[in-house]
């Protein structure tokens, strides 16, 4: 096992990374299609196609997910992973015609490099187009290259966000496995819930503690949208569209284990989910994997992030504290 989301076969992941304009996008390939599901918990979302996703909706399989920095900008980057899973003849069937389904969620990274730059449509056919399983890079790459966490005092004193990907077995050969682009209002949290990235105190540099901020009534530099939480959650069980959704769902407790606050009113967490079918599964078991495998995601996204556009990351406080 690679202890990513590829462990699932069938499930590839591509990035587009542009350093110079701190953003990018991060696609989630499904080579057979899957069972799609998805959760949205925050207030401020921006997506495409996610209504095709809940149950008694016709379509029943996604052939990719998109997660993509650029705000609504960076949607655009969907109709270049159509075209790429358009040309390997993937998608829905209409009177012989493929249209493949691609929903899709952004964060909002144009404050952190160059706002008029964001991801389009070629974008999002180079990352599909990459698209491999086995190792995967996490940290400061796709969408997760101007991520950031830790607002509550404005995004001067946040820390670097990023992508992380975690997966377990559970039962009988079932994988469980997530991707995570984290650009949070709130705090990376490990565990015990000590901070590993979030924000900054503005005298030591060192993580201050958003929970404890925002309950002593310090003043929230307000960032309506800017802050988002997204998510991937792949299996190998044999689901139904309404399960693969209640799996959405509880993969979200994930985002409330592992950030602290999640799902606020300048958040637009969305979780996503789909099952491949290979094996027969319990979605009660499911979902709670799911909600441990986006957590830990999560966590990995900052641990693996590095400094981009002069913002620091958990690694860099690890060096200044050593001795």
């Amino acid at each position: 096992m690679f202890r990513n989301i590829t462990d699932v076969r069938g499930v590839r992941v591509g990035h587009f990374t542009d350093l110079e304009a701190s953003t990018g996008c991060t696609v989630v390939l499904f080579d057979e299609g899957a069972v799609g599901g998805v959760d949205v918990r925050g207030s401020a979302p921006g997506t495409r196609e996610t209504e095709v996703l809940r149950p008694v909706r016709l379509v029943q399989h996604v052939h990719a997910f998109l997660l993509t920095g650029g705000s609504a900008f960076g949607l655009d980057a969907a109709g270049g992973v159509m075209q790429y899973l358009e040309e390997q003849g993937k998608g829905f069937n209409v009177g012989g015609m493929r249209v493949p389904i691609v929903p899709a969620a952004v964060i909002f990274d144009l404050q952190v490099g160059r706002a008029c730059v964001r991801p389009g449509f070629e974008s999002g056919y180079l990352a599909a187009q990459g698209a491999r399983a086995g190792e995967i890079k996490e940290g400061s790459v796709g969408a997760g290259t101007g991520a950031t966490v830790g607002k509550v005092m404005g995004p001067k004193l946040a820390m670097k966000g990023g992508v992380g990907s975690w997966s377990i077995e559970i039962g009988q050969r079932v994988l469980v496995g997530a991707l995570a682009v984290v650009n949070a209002f709130g705090d990376v949290i490990d565990e015990n819930g000590r901070v590993l990235a979030g924000t900054r105190d503005p005298e030591t540099g060192r993580p201050a503690g958003s929970y404890g901020l925002l309950v002593n009534g310090t003043e929230i530099r307000r960032g309506v949208g800017r802050s988002t939480t997204l998510a991937v959650v792949a299996t190998n069980a044999r689901l139904s569209k309404e399960e693969v959704n209640k799996v959405a769902q509880m993969g979200q407790d994930g985002l409330a284990r592992s950030i602290s606050p999640a799902h606020t009113i300048y958040d637009g967490d969305t979780v996503f989910a789909a099952a491949t079918g290979e094996r027969p599964g319990d979605v009660n078991a499911i979902g709670a994997a799911a909600a441990e495998v986006v957590a830990q995601a999560i966590r990995r996204a900052v641990i693996k992030a590095e400094k981009v556009g002069g913002i620091i990351a958990h690694r860099d406080l690890r060096e200044q504290a050593r001795p």
